[in-house]
């Protein structure tokens, strides 16, 4: 073959967009089913226990999902450590990894604790609705370090999911401001959560398995949990544990796995990903609270998160095919420049100066 054939045909092969294979696909389709399934049950199964006949006790139940995941995670990987690839690169700085784990976990704790207080106050389909403001949040908190980029059209994007789930809240029949405050509170934590740990798992130099993420993440929740429960103890809780332990006990070992599959699909999808599979949770649950639980649901309601759902999976096409029509059309609509890339993911929010 003549040289210059061979420097032609050289960059094309590198720069040729990599193949995306069936497997791959399916096995992120089924991850994320997972995850759906899974965190749906659990919010169900919190909503049910969170109920003052039964276990209302947000910060103890949570305390109680911690350690039920950190005991699964230590028997898993004494019977079978080749699960756990991950702590290999943590051999010999296992105590420093673990303190990076702190702010994880404490926001980590944050996030599960304000989470459950909130189903005392709020049902279940109200809560959802906030949720489609994670979207925006998780992007702006990657921003901050560096994980997206900002442009005109993401920030019409962002206005317009505001405005959806702006109405849909502000069209809550029975309004309860510290239930919308604990449910804020948790929504801020978490995606916090979501962006540190995209990091950990993807990034930092370790490149975390999902249940090695979890052994180091439990614990420093555990912590966190048990000072709060400590803080908040109730005489109730003994009693109340020892009536309804039946239920709490398959009840923690559903959160174990929705912690493993949260880590697996924040490290195949990324943290903004992960949210994105959480607003189709949302609408699963929205769908399925108002058919079997008879929670009532608002026109207003129904307007606002159908304009918020429509922004987020505007959003995601940016995010998938941002070279498309209709994607230069919003640009070209804001007065942006024609740029030959993108910003992505990895795009850092400020340049590195030379």
């Amino acid at each position: 073959m003549p040289a210059d054939d061979r420097t032609v045909t050289q960059p094309q092969a590198e720069n040729a967009a990599p193949r995306v294979s069936i497997a791959a696909v399916v096995k992120i389709a089924v991850l994320c089913c997972s995850y759906i399934a899974v965190s749906s049950g659990l919010i169900r199964f919190n909503k049910y226990l969170m109920n003052e006949d039964r276990f209302p006790f947000s910060m103890a139940l949570t305390s109680i999902h911690m350690f039920v995941s950190f005991s699964l995670c230590l028997v898993f990987y004494l019977l079978k450590p080749s699960a756990f690839p991950g702590m290999a690169n943590t051999q010999g700085k296992r105590i420093l990894v673990l303190s990076w784990f702190v702010p994880i976990g404490a926001v980590f704790a944050i996030s599960l604790f304000a989470s459950n207080q909130a189903y005392l106050y709020c049902s279940v389909t109200f809560l959802q609705f906030m949720k489609e403001g994670n979207v925006i949040i998780t992007f702006l908190l990657s921003c901050a370090v560096g994980l997206q980029a900002l442009n005109r059209v993401r920030a019409v994007v962002i206005l317009w999911i505001i405005a959806g789930s702006t109405m849909a809240v502000s069209g809550e029949l029975h309004f309860v401001l510290i239930g919308f405050t604990f449910q804020l509170v948790s929504q801020l934590a978490e995606c916090s959560k979501a962006v540190m740990g995209e990091f950990v798992l993807s990034g930092g130099g370790l490149k975390l398995d999902p249940l090695s993420y979890t052994m180091f993440a439990a614990p420093t929740c555990l912590v966190v949990l048990v000072v709060g429960t400590a803080i908040t103890w109730d005489p109730r809780i003994p009693a109340a544990l020892h009536a309804w332990q039946w239920y709490i006990l398959p009840n923690a070992v559903l959160a174990f796995a929705l912690n493993v599959l949260v880590a697996a699909t924040i490290k195949e999808v990324s943290a903004v990903g992960f949210i994105l599979t959480g607003v189709c949770k949302d609408i699963f649950l929205v769908l399925f609270s108002w058919m079997f639980f008879a929670e009532k649901v608002t026109v207003e309601q129904l307007l606002g998160f159908s304009v918020a759902l429509v922004g987020v999976f505007f959003w995601s096409y940016l995010k998938v095919a941002p070279e498309s029509g209709a994607v230069r059309f919003a640009e070209r609509l804001l007065g942006m420049p024609a740029t030959p890339q993108q910003p992505t993911e990895n795009t850092p929010l400020v340049k590195e100066k030379v």
